[in-house]
């Protein structure tokens, strides 16, 4: 909240000690250099509620040695801590300006009491920068529940925690692998950039959303969520194949990706509705080499046996679908290969 327009002349007498981030009070030798150009000064800084000056202290020591028994001051309306960020705002904008220790301390009490407010929103009213925020924000309150919000500078409410919106958003990159980002971000509310960085997250054969990422509300790391199909849209080339030697696990990928990119645009598949169905299953049952690694740790002790049982069932599926597709290609080869050496049947042969 802004401080009223008006000033007013109010006794010394009637003010209450600032509640200020400053940790070693009143510098005489500023209050001096002010004493010298009183007439000049602007007016103080005070919160109507208690009368505590918010900013301005300096000025009234500096009215007090020149023998004035009032001052000039514009009222601020507002709650106690909005009164303190005040106060913090405005002694690292002009006057004698508040130190780092001062500004890490200040920080840290605005945590305290505010710990929806966002790192970058915190420093923009310290004077320090987003990571010093962050890092004061974990060694104050290591143990407290994290909220999965912030207020930005902006004063909006921005949620930390973006796995629904990141799943959902590679589901729609699975499904309609045309769909522009921007249709995508505005589905999903995710901003421009996280949307990109969920496609290229899955180009590389990753889940959605960043290991390690997202906290629960005690702190503790959550697993990530299961890995998302690869969008095909999203594909990058293939890279040049390797000197010699097994081909590495991010070659394999990008080449399975690409394949799948060829795929989806084959007229045939794409201008027919059980075409579109296959390349929708198969975007789902897709999985990038080394992508399992990802959830090999989320997997408990005692769910072993059952989750192996169902990774072998999955790999025969494929393995007898792959055969399966093999015979159908070798009898179609041979059938039309029948028909170009005229070795088909004829009549009155």
């Amino acid at each position: 909240m802004l401080p009223t327009r008006f000033s007013h002349h109010v006794r010394i007498e009637n003010l209450q000690p600032a509640d200020s981030p400053r940790l070693n009070g009143v510098d005489e030798e500023h209050v001096q250099r002010l004493a010298a150009i009183y007439p000049s000064l602007p007016p103080v800084l005070v919160h109507r509620a208690t009368m505590r000056v918010i900013d301005g202290m300096h000025r009234v020591a500096a009215a007090v040695s020149e023998g004035h028994t009032s001052v000039e001051v514009q009222y601020f309306d507002g709650a106690d801590e909005e009164a303190f960020l005040r106060a913090v705002m405005a002694n690292i904008a002009h006057g004698l300006p508040l130190s780092v220790t001062e500004r890490k301390a200040a920080a840290e009490r605005i945590l305290r009491s505010g710990p929806q407010l966002s790192d970058r929103s915190v420093a923009a009213r310290t004077g320090l920068d987003a990571k010093t925020i962050a890092a004061i924000r974990m060694r104050s309150s290591p143990d407290s529940p994290r909220s999965n919000t912030r207020i930005g500078s902006d004063g909006r409410a921005h949620p930390l925690d973006r796995t629904a919106e990141r799943i959902r958003a590679a589901e729609l990159m699975t499904s309609r692998p045309d769909l522009p980002l921007r249709a995508i971000v505005k589905e999903t509310g995710l901003s421009l950039g996280t949307a990109h960085d969920v496609r290229q997250r899955l180009l590389r054969g990753e889940g959605p959303v960043p290991q390690g990422r997202i906290r629960a509300a005690s702190g503790r790391p959550r697993a990530t969520p299961p890995n998302s199909p690869v969008p095909p849209s999203a594909a990058a080339p293939a890279p040049p194949l390797p000197a010699a030697g097994t081909a590495p696990a991010a070659f394999r990928t990008r080449t399975s990706l690409e394949t799948l990119r060829r795929l989806s645009g084959d007229p045939s598949l794409r201008h027919s509705e059980s075409g579109r169905h296959f390349l929708r299953w198969l975007h789902t049952h897709f999985m990038a080499d080394e992508a399992w690694r990802q959830q090999a740790d989320v997997v408990p002790p005692h769910c072993t046996d059952a989750v192996v049982e169902l990774a072998l069932h999955c790999s025969n599926a494929w393995k007898r679908f792959a055969d399966d597709l093999t015979r159908r290609r070798l009898t179609d080869t041979a059938t039309a290969s029948d028909r170009s050496s005229g070795s088909a049947y004829r009549p009155g042969a």
